[in-house]
């Protein structure tokens, strides 16, 4: 079983270095059969240099001259990738590298399942480090988003999740999202072709900051979300 890592990033110069390395580790330490794709969303740092010149075993670096938004990155890489797992994480890698063997094992204890996602409300110290303000604003806004979007789900906007083969080739083609609410797009995908979707707790453990306005992105997303449900719904799989 091949496992794909997409990492996407956008002028992550300060970090993308120590990321690169730490995860092309921590994968030739757990899986004989990998790959790791950075794909750089028009970042003007040079990040995607900094990757290439550390020319580590099993990376490739893709991308495109012009941003394009977090959710057209994460398309890109998910299309680009040919593992049996696909998952794709934050480039300050927010939630670990353990995560990425728990997706692999979760993959494995449910053999119909076609999408992973990390749930921060499934463990105590899911969101330990967050400010009580921080964390209750999180909580609100995907509880609102889940409703929303008709479906259940503990933390539809962890920042980490992994897509059999099947699912992502059959998701990420019909996507048309860049920004932050591509993650939704995907999982509405996903519940319109009764895919079983489970969750596996992860814990935050490189605290960055938010760049999500509550009240303002709330009122984005659910925006988005009609224009979603309409188009999806009308769509035939």
């Amino acid at each position: 079983m091949k496992i794909s890592v997409c990492i996407p990033m956008y002028n992550e110069n300060r970090v993308i270095e120590k990321t690169a390395k730490t995860l092309s580790e921590y994968m030739e330490a757990h899986f004989e059969d990998y790959e790791i794709i950075f794909c750089s969303d028009g970042s003007r740092d040079g990040c995607d240099e900094t990757v290439r010149a550390l020319n580590l075993p099993r990376v490739r670096v893709i991308g495109y001259s012009d941003n394009q938004g977090k959710g057209y990155a994460v398309r890109t890489a998910m299309l680009a990738a040919d593992g049996d797992i696909r998952m794709f994480t934050d480039a300050d890698l927010a939630y670990g590298t353990d995560v990425i063997e728990a997706v692999a094992n979760a993959f494995v204890e449910n053999p119909d399942a076609e999408l992973v996602i990390g749930s921060r409300n499934l463990r105590k110290d899911g969101y330990e480090g967050y400010t009580w303000i921080r964390k209750l604003a999180s909580k609100v806004y995907i509880r609102v988003l889940c409703i929303a979007g008709g479906f259940r789900l503990s933390d539809s906007q962890c920042g980490c999740k992994a897509f059999s083969a099947k699912a992502a080739t059959t998701i990420f083609p019909r996507c048309e999202v860049n920004g932050f609410a591509f993650d939704f797009e995907a999982i509405l995908w996903a519940v319109k072709q009764d895919y079983k979707i489970v969750e596996i707790p992860v814990r935050v453990i490189n605290h960055g900051e938010s760049k999500v306005s509550v009240i303002r992105d709330t009122l984005r997303m659910l925006k988005d979300l009609r224009k979603m449900r309409k188009r999806i719904k009308k769509a035939k799989v």
